[in-house]
């Protein structure tokens, strides 16, 4: 800053000066040209004076001297109009000069800021010039969002019954449910897992032979795994209100021809239980060997062993909760807004019209905010900048900046915005002990053994909350449950990235007998610094 005002001064000192010897040489070149036309009067009026003088010569001396006269007069007539052209060259080429330097003064940087600080007073901000790049790249409508083009080899269940929610009397005409399998029903029907997906996942977890593209949740699911497809039949369904498969507001309503949009009725975490617990009756599963959820996941299979406990052997919840919190509340509640302020979200109704691509990247940016943890971040990035080189402007200047714009820019059109809409409102309203007179008394409802999972990095759903949960779970009379507290750097995001720790933690559960009965186990698993790379599932 002190640097730039000293600049500054200089400048303007420089600019002082030049105009000032400007100032000098005008004047000087006025005063010459005065003196020019003094002297060209002179030298006309003593030519002048001249030749009247020689002509009175001439007419006194005869008419041989008028003919030499004659010859005089002209030679100085000639003789005077040569020095008048000389002197009027000289003047000209002199005004040409100076209305050169002066024009180069004048157009100098230096005359700007003399100039500018003749307007406004010193210290005066007058703001930086920029053409903001950055917005240049963020468009209001994109391509075609790529969840419209996505073939998962999925398959669909439908009901052609009537399909009735919680809320507002909502009734869908029919229900369509995406999922995908993995693994064998054995003849008892009795190895069936339920794997239960976030907020913005689809029923592809693993890759399989109709897709090869890699699950998300890909280390985690397959022979050998966490959850083993070698011993368990694996289940994975889309939620009610997504939109890869399953009916939401991106489906079509076959009454009016025309998507849902916001017409869709609002959907809770017990209608989209309900609408996978039709599903197991379609594939003809009785009674779930677990059901392994995270995030919205997590309050699935919460829900699931409380509204169907005799249809639930064990559950598993990840980084999860049992009632949402008001930070948890607030943090969709932005997400929501950025895309509802999106012109382009047309109160939901955008189908084949401009799509409301910078509300949705927004909308991202701030997930991610609460999907990972600052002790990453500093690992990961610190202070680093995009570009030393580059000048500070008020587009992204750090790493950080760059991975928040490239996290919102790669989901905003893999993603409904509406399902964004409609499952976060379903978290918010998720509160497991409504109707009843306590938390504990709706835990009560659950008869399986429980194991819950939380990570101290967790922005999203704190720790607290888990720890809260297990408690609860114990409160309310249940004696198998089983508490994981894990370490990790990488936030909410642990349930994707942590194989050692929620893998292991995952595969113990599922296939260890119960035996600590009326014990909360605390396992306080040490800080991954590096996770393992490898695609290969058996956990030593």
């Amino acid at each position: 800053m002190c640097c730039s005002v000293s600049c500054l001064h200089c400048c303007v000192l420089v600019a002082v000066v030049v105009v000032v010897l400007l100032v000098v040489v005008v004047t000087v070149v006025m005063v010459e040209v005065v003196v020019v036309i003094i002297v060209v009067v002179v030298i006309v009026v003593a030519e002048n004076g001249r030749s009247i003088s020689g002509s009175s010569r001439g007419r006194r001396n005869g008419n041989s001297i008028i003919g030499s006269s004659s010859s005089c007069s002209g030679s100085t007539s000639s003789s005077t109009s040569s020095r008048v052209v000389v002197v009027v060259v000289v003047v000209v080429v002199e005004e040409i000069v100076v209305v050169i330097v002066a024009h180069i003064v004048v157009e100098s940087p230096a005359a700007d800021v003399f100039q500018q600080e003749l307007k406004e007073p010193q210290g005066t901000f007058r703001g930086l010039e920029t053409d903001f790049p950055c917005l240049a790249r963020v468009k209001d409508s994109g391509p075609e969002p790529a969840y419209q083009n996505v073939t998962t080899g999925y398959k669909t269940f439908r009901s052609d019954k009537p399909f009735r929610l919680k809320l507002n009397n909502g009734v869908l005409p029919q229900l369509d449910v995406a999922y995908e399998t993995w693994g064998e029903l054995n003849k008892e029907g009795s190895n069936a897992i339920i794997v239960l997906a976030g907020m913005s996942a689809s029923s592809h977890a693993r890759s399989s032979v109709d897709n090869m593209r890699p699950g998300w949740w890909e280390r985690f699911v397959g022979p050998g795994c966490a959850v083993d497809t070698n011993k368990f039949f694996v289940i994975c369904p889309n939620s009610l209100g997504g939109c890869y498969g399953t009916s939401g507001p991106s489906s079509i309503n076959e009454l009016t021809g025309k998507p849902y949009g916001t017409t869709f009725p609002i959907v809770t975490v017990e209608d989209i239980t309900n609408s996978m617990f039709q599903l197991l009756d379609h594939l003809g599963i009785e009674k779930l060997y677990g059901a392994v959820g995270s995030s919205l996941g997590g309050m699935l299979s919460l829900q699931s062993a409380a509204s169907f406990p005799d249809r639930v052997g064990r559950l598993i919840s990840i980084s999860s909760c049992a009632q949402s919190h008001p930070s948890s509340i607030a943090m969709r509640y932005l997400q929501r807004k950025c895309i509802m302020v999106d012109p382009n979200w047309n109160k939901g109704h955008y189908y084949n019209l401009a799509y409301p691509k910078v509300g949705m990247k927004l909308a991202r940016e701030i997930a991610t905010l609460t999907y990972r943890s600052g002790p990453e971040w500093g690992m990961r990035f610190g202070r680093g900048r995009i570009n030393d080189e580059e000048s500070v402007s008020l587009c992204p200047t750090f790493l950080i900046e760059s991975y928040l714009e490239h996290q919102g820019e790669s989901f905003s059109t893999i993603y409904d915005p509406n399902s964004l809409l409609y499952l976060s409102k379903a978290m918010d309203m998720y509160d497991i002990g409504e109707g009843f007179d306590s938390l504990e008394d709706g835990l009560s409802r659950i008869k399986c053994p429980v194991m819950v999972v939380g990570v101290q990095t967790d922005v999203l759903f704190p720790i607290w909350q888990q720890r809260e949960l297990a408690k609860a779970l114990q409160d309310s009379g249940n004696n198998q449950v089983t508490f994981y507290e894990l370490n990790s750097i990488y936030g909410h995001d642990t349930f994707l990235l942590d194989l050692n720790g929620v893998g292991a933690a995952v595969k113990g559960f599922l296939e260890t007998e119960q035996r600590n009965v009326g014990i909360i186990s605390k396992h306080r698993l040490k800080q991954q610094q590096k996770q393992t790379q490898s695609t290969a599932c058996p956990l030593n």
